[in-house]
């Protein structure tokens, strides 16, 4: 078996801890019509969500969002803008529907610099630290957390790329970060 080309370049190195712009999440923030559709279209009948009397008497004090929640708000566009997956399959009609749309997006990181094609999910995770309540605005910031190169079973090198998207409120407080991991090959 030849040995693999090495995919973790210098250039590709130098991408960990490469941070976007601190963006707002959505000119609307958490208000109580949005935060009803989405609980309603996940399913989710908790009524610390919708019930104002119900939110008073927890812990938290009022309504409050499901973390996920800051990840919807992003993908939410002003009136007149267009989504990101329409001006991704206009910019190349061969897109794969996922790698493309992220570079479209407010606050989006920079392209790996590789010749590897193909994006793959490998896996999320959320690390919550305080739930979005109503009114609150919401901020967004990525970064490439890590990059490692792996070798699969033909012997030909691919990327795993792990960025983290931390979501704040208005004051700075954290509400959850987001951990995406990609396989690039």
């Amino acid at each position: 078996m030849a040995e693999a080309k090495k995919a973790l370049t210098d250039a590709v190195r130098a991408m960990i801890g490469v941070t976007g712009e601190k963006v707002e999440a959505s000119m609307w923030g958490i208000e109580r019509e949005g935060l009803r559709r989405f609980t309603q279209a996940i399913m989710d009948p908790d009524p610390r969500y919708w019930d104002d009397a119900f939110a008073k008497a927890t812990r938290y004090g009022g309504i409050v969002a499901p973390p996920i929640y800051c990840t919807y708000l992003t993908s939410r566009m002003p009136p007149g803008e267009v989504d990101d997956v329409t001006r991704a399959f206009r910019e190349n009609p061969n897109s794969d529907g996922t790698g493309d749309i992220r570079l479209f997006r407010r606050g989006a990181l920079p392209k790996i610099p590789t010749d590897l094609k193909r994006r793959l999910n490998a896996g999320n995770e959320i690390e919550v630290f305080k739930y979005p309540t109503l009114g609150d605005k919401i901020y967004s910031q990525a970064k490439y957390a890590n990059i490692t190169e792996r070798i699969d079973k033909e012997g030909k090198s691919m990327l795993i790329v792990t960025s983290e998207i931390a979501y704040t409120d208005q004051n700075g407080a954290k509400l959850c970060v987001i951990r995406q991991s990609s396989i690039i090959r």
